[in-house]
């Protein structure tokens, strides 16, 4: 009897809300070797940037196409923006990769998401948590690496206006909030990289396997963008739409493509989260 009335007490006042809460969630993957070593290596970016422009001299584009490249070396602004211009290709997809394929496989490979569910956790709780997660986490890579170039970029090249590769110039402070937007429209077209990520993640227990897959397919679809055979068909790959940004680092900025790059984006990467979360429901969890 008193076993019974144990066991009712422990149901009465369970929560489903309360399990693996966030900040839990959030400082179990802070404390993983993988998160230090990614945050290290954006954060050494920007000092190797500026080692080799020292050693190489000023950085020239070649031939005779003006490019953000260029103007890399005029103020601090101009530095971080290179830096998200030449990380956002394909850098800054490996930590998206990492933080949403890694987080539930992971547990998979441990042995430990059975014991997670028996807790019990509630599969969509988990899944939740562990999305949040390495969507912050993700952004935060993502922020940190601007952020260290600004200042390194200012230390090395002085504070000034953000300097336009075809002439012109925007003022610091339109040229902070023109980052921001860079940054967060940089974000939401790797949701697809993270969806893809999510997705396998909850059918493999090898983490390699999901963040390996999701890096692999995000490299097809630049690969299909470049086929200009395939016309207007492009339009509707993510990939077409990555470097949209660049729009915005103009006199008068154009939103048209960073809009629909952004739709793009967001609808494949609702998809893609839809099927994780209806995929595990049903999963038959044995690791």
């Amino acid at each position: 009897m008193s076993t019974l009335t144990e066991r009712t007490e422990v149901a009465s006042g369970y929560r489903a809300g309360r399990t693996l809460p966030l900040r839990v969630e959030l400082i179990r993957q802070l404390k993983r070797r993988r998160t230090l070593v990614m945050f290290g290596i954006l954060a050494v970016l920007p000092f190797v940037l500026v080692a080799a422009f020292a050693i190489g001299g000023e950085p020239d584009g070649g031939g005779n196409r003006i490019t953000l490249i260029d103007t890399a070396t005029a103020s601090g602004a101009n530095f971080a923006a290179v830096n998200l211009f030449v990380s956002a290709g394909f850098l800054l997809v490996i930590p998206v990769a990492l933080f949403c394929g890694d987080t539930v496989a992971s547990e998979a490979g441990w042995s430990s998401l059975r014991y997670l569910l028996a807790a019990p956790v509630p599969r969509a709780r988990l899944l939740w948590s562990k999305l949040v997660v390495g969507l912050g986490l993700s952004l935060a890579a993502m922020i940190l690496l601007p952020v260290v170039a600004l200042a390194v970029g200012t230390a090395a090249y002085g504070w000034g206006p953000l300097q336009i590769p075809t002439g012109g110039s925007i003022d610091t402070g339109t040229a902070a909030q023109r980052l921001v937007v860079i940054v967060a429209f940089i974000f939401v077209s790797q949701l697809v990289t993270a969806g893809l990520a999510f997705w396998l993640s909850t059918k493999t227990d090898a983490a390699l396997g999901a963040v390996g897959g999701a890096v692999g397919l995000t490299i097809v679809g630049n690969v299909l963008d470049a086929v200009t055979a395939l016309g207007d068909w492009r339009h509707f790959l993510p990939a077409h739409w990555q470097f949209a940004w660049a729009d915005a680092v103009q006199p008068t900025p154009e939103w048209s493509g960073m809009i629909q790059g952004a739709a793009i984006s967001i609808t494949y990467a609702l998809v893609l989260f839809a099927l994780a979360f209806r995929g595990f429901a049903r999963k038959d969890v044995v690791s």
